[in-house]
């Protein structure tokens, strides 16, 4: 029992610790390169009305990803408030890391009375349609501005290296197939292991909510919803370069480019992307010859902004949770009474 506790706790630390410690020292690496001073100055020419609007964007973001996933779960016959659970999700990853996902996955499952790992599928299936929309528009960034790119890999050519052995390891592929043959033995393998059997059938409900992106109606406004939603992230960075003289006059594929890489680096575990977010937005900016400072500054003042709206919103959303489960619970006590 102890054993499994030490374990348990090691898990934890490594789970939400290292992102931690990974944010800290990005952000400490990166603002010792940076004059404070100087960047103070740039933060003061900021126009606060674009980034107001970009705000108030960035809110109909969330709204219309509550939107898509609601027509998943409601092809699961699962209904319930689903913007406090995408408030919420975005505030808890603000602390730790990926932990927002599963606990919207486990509000909803608790709210609605459901199968947690089918709501987890479903939730699952929503993050994939993100990372296919991220590969997407990297690879039409690529054709529209691959001289960006291309100045990436020369400026981290271990890094550029790095993902292209990722992708063509025989160790990737070859875990991608062991998966795939472990998960056909599970389904078509006659058993009577209470081990195996139990693993079946999360599997299979993890599946459910998956998959039901395939049956579900309203696929079109699904798939509408998911250009509405990528198309507030990038508005919101967009109409961002307005608020600084320094970047105003970029343009939109500039913006393009500032968007994709900071998506992209939005995979790395950080909170809130705090580090990689700020690292890719400086980088990107250089490309179009924003000085380090003001290119520091701008990455500042839009993340400080995001992130204190993320943390109103989940406020909003806890507190509404809270009221929630109160209503439910008097609404439960009078009909036993």
């Amino acid at each position: 029992m102890e054993k499994k506790k030490s374990m348990d706790l090691l898990r934890n630390l490594f789970k939400y610790g290292l992102p931690i410690v990974l944010s800290a020292w990005l952000c400490y690496y990166l603002y010792t390169k940076v004059d404070i001073e100087a960047m103070k100055e740039e933060i003061s020419k900021c126009n606060y009305i674009w980034i107001g609007i970009a705000l108030v964007i960035s809110i109909f973001s969330h709204i219309f990803r509550a939107m898509r996933w609601s027509i998943q779960l409601n092809a699961l016959n699962i209904r319930t408030p689903l913007v406090w659970s995408i408030f919420g999700t975005y505030a808890i990853n603000l602390i730790f890391p990926r932990l927002g996902e599963l606990w919207r996955s486990i509000y909803i499952a608790k709210r609605q009375d459901s199968q947690f790992t089918t709501v987890f599928g479903s939730m699952v299936c929503d993050r994939l349609a993100d990372t296919v929309t991220v590969l997407l528009l990297t690879v039409s960034t690529f054709f529209i501005a691959n001289s960006a790119f291309i100045a990436f890999g020369e400026k981290y050519p271990e890094t550029y290296q790095g993902i292209l052995n990722t992708i063509s390891s025989p160790w990737v592929w070859g875990v991608v197939v062991v998966g795939a043959l472990l998960l056909v033995w599970l389904f078509t393998s006659r058993t009577t292991n209470k081990w195996v059997l139990k693993v079946r059938k999360a599997v299979a409900d993890l599946w459910e909510g998956f998959a039901v992106i395939g049956r579900m109606p309203h696929k079109g406004r699904w798939l509408l919803y998911t250009v509405a939603i990528w198309g507030c992230y990038f508005m919101q960075l967009y109409l961002a370069f307005f608020a600084f003289p320094f970047t105003e006059h970029l343009g939109i594929v500039a913006a393009l480019v500032t968007f994709v890489l900071s998506s992209v680096s939005m995979g790395i575990p950080s909170n809130g992307g705090l580090g990689p977010w700020h690292i890719a937005v400086i980088f990107s900016l250089g490309i179009y010859g924003v000085g380090m400072n003001q290119a520091a500054a701008f990455a500042m003042i839009v993340w400080g902004a995001q992130t204190c709206l993320l943390v109103l919103l989940g406020l909003y959303a806890f507190i509404g949770i809270a009221l929630d489960k109160r209503s439910v619970t008097s609404k439960q006590q009078q009909s036993i009474n």
